[in-house]
């Protein structure tokens, strides 16, 4: 069997957690969280190639598990494609300084979209 990539998907919205993961499922192997705190958790224990992060979430938001992810070693190099539907220049701004690949604005993406720019990203 090959060896999958991985990516975790860190997002409170179950409807859009679980349509992601279909979409992605054949292609990587698909990791989910529902807030920052249990992101951050799994980020760390499993290393991903590619973490797809929501900014509005319960218990840690996305700008402050980035930013704690950052701190760790293994953390500072993954990739990190922030899917949310801010579109306050502060936050991406604020995003973007934590070296996140990509920010994208939920409602102006579509499915298709994030999969393509994951598979650009991990050259798959």
């Amino acid at each position: 069997m090959e060896n999958k990539k991985k990516i975790l998907i860190v997002e409170d919205e179950e409807s859009l957690a679980g349509a992601l993961t279909l979409k992605l499922d054949d292609n990587f192997e698909v990791l989910a969280a529902k807030n920052g705190e249990d992101g951050l958790a799994v980020a760390l224990k499993a290393h991903p190639d590619l973490i797809l992060l929501d900014i509005v979430m319960p218990k840690m938001d996305g700008i402050e598990m980035l930013k704690k992810l950052r701190a760790d070693e293994w953390g500072k190099k993954v990739e990190v494609i922030v899917l949310t539907n801010l579109s306050d220049n502060e936050k991406v701004a604020e995003v973007l300084d934590n070296e996140a690949f990509e920010y994208l604005v939920k409602t102006d993406t579509k499915l298709e979209d994030v999969v393509t720019k994951i598979k650009t990203k991990l050259k798959v």
